[in-house]
């Protein structure tokens, strides 16, 4: 049976090794520079930046939902998820659907008009599940991401030019 329950900081370990399983399963896994430390800090400490669900299925770690606020100019607050990750051997057992009930359910008790998130385009079991659940694909809006020595620029720059 499937068990869904808040993250702990006692759980910084076990969604630092759920974040490394993801990585390698999206094939990046050079990608995660976070540490256990940050993760610690940003979910847990003063200042939360994240809120984390872990599943367990027969009393294993099978899976994992992150998440947090955003705000829509247009439709007012909001939740991204970050990532929805269920261990190979535990799929297929609705596992990833109960997670993202699970965050559609902190959604809407939040007054939430929206849950969003994104997958890679070559991920199409996930993208069929996503189509199974009344998800819409995005066509025409792309992500743009400023990063590293781009951000550090940007932010130190006396002026931007297109």
């Amino acid at each position: 049976m499937t068990h869904i329950r808040s993250a702990t900081p006692a759980d910084v370990p076990l969604i630092y090794s759920f974040i490394r399983e993801l990585a390698e399963y999206e094939r990046e896994p050079h990608a995660v520079r976070i540490t256990e430390m940050e993760l610690l800090r940003d979910g847990f400490g003063e200042n939360r930046y994240y809120e984390c669900l872990i599943a367990e299925e027969d009393q294993q770690a099978a899976g994992f939902a992150l998440y947090f606020p955003i705000y829509s100019t247009w439709q007012g607050p909001s939740l991204h998820l970050e990532d929805l990750f269920v261990r190979p051997e535990f799929r297929g057992r609705g596992i990833g659907k109960a997670l993202l009930r699970e965050v559609a359910a902190v959604a809407v008790k939040r007054g939430c008009k929206r849950l969003q998130w994104d997958v890679l385009e070559w991920n199409g079991p996930a993208i069929r599940f996503y189509h199974s659940i009344g998800a819409t694909l995005l066509q025409e809006w792309r992500r743009m991401r400023v990063t590293d020595q781009a951000l550090q620029a940007l932010a130190a720059a006396d002026e931007v030019r297109a």
